[in-house]
């Protein structure tokens, strides 16, 4: 590993943060990638956390991202709870399966519980994340609404028994930030990048497997 730093981006380093972006995301889960446009919106939400927002720069090379917003639950009384959400969350291909991406999201966690924040929920492959301290949505009583548990919500407690006993299940409600991807803007965005091929591959059916399982 070489000398990484990781640190909060500047302006300076959102066009190679859209570009890494869409290297990590281009065909992972669909055929081409919005990540990279949905980065770019991001910073102007209401929801978007700058404090949250770092980047890992390996040997003074940006090599990823990750990117923090508000997000909610609420118990079946009504209470309301403040918690994060992050992504998009990426390594460039060239530097993934190093170490580089759990050290850019620990350095997250450690700066968010200094924030004031104890609970993460994302969803994303488990197979990613459980080594960096995610568990299921259902260990936790974290449903979607309609009291769905889906196998891709992951919950991370950044501080100890952050959800107060017998107040459960709680529901989740993410950021509008990310519903408000227009599609036709997002293709125009990416006209901008070098033309790339869009293509059929196994991640995609993997992700389709996982998006649309859920726990009893």
């Amino acid at each position: 590993m070489g000398h990484l730093k990781i640190r909060n981006e500047t302006e300076n380093d959102y066009a190679a943060v859209e570009q890494i972006t869409r290297e990590a995301f281009w065909n992972l889960y669909v055929p081409g990638c919005q990540e990279h446009y949905l980065a770019h919106i991001l910073r102007g939400h209401a929801d978007f956390i700058p404090e949250l927002d770092f980047v890992a720069e390996l040997d003074g090379q940006v090599i990823g991202n990750v990117m923090y917003t508000k997000s909610t639950l609420t118990s079946q009384s009504g209470e309301k709870k403040q918690i994060l959400t992050f992504g998009p969350v990426c390594i460039h291909p060239a530097f993934q399966r190093k170490g580089y991406g759990k050290a850019l999201l620990e350095h997250s966690f450690h700066r968010a519980s200094e924030l004031g924040y104890d609970l993460i929920v994302i969803f994303g492959n488990p197979g990613n994340y459980v080594s960096s301290g995610f568990k299921s949505c259902k260990k936790y009583n974290i449903c979607m609404e309609g009291g769905v548990y889906p196998s891709a919500m992951l919950v991370k407690e950044l501080k100890p028994d952050a959800l107060p006993a017998g107040e459960g299940p709680w529901t989740y409600s993410d950021s509008p930030a990310y519903h408000s991807v227009d599609e036709a803007e997002a293709e125009r965005f990416d006209q901008q990048f070098a033309p790339k091929e869009k293509r059929h591959q196994a991640s995609q059916e993997e992700f389709y497997i996982h998006s649309h399982s859920f726990i009893q």
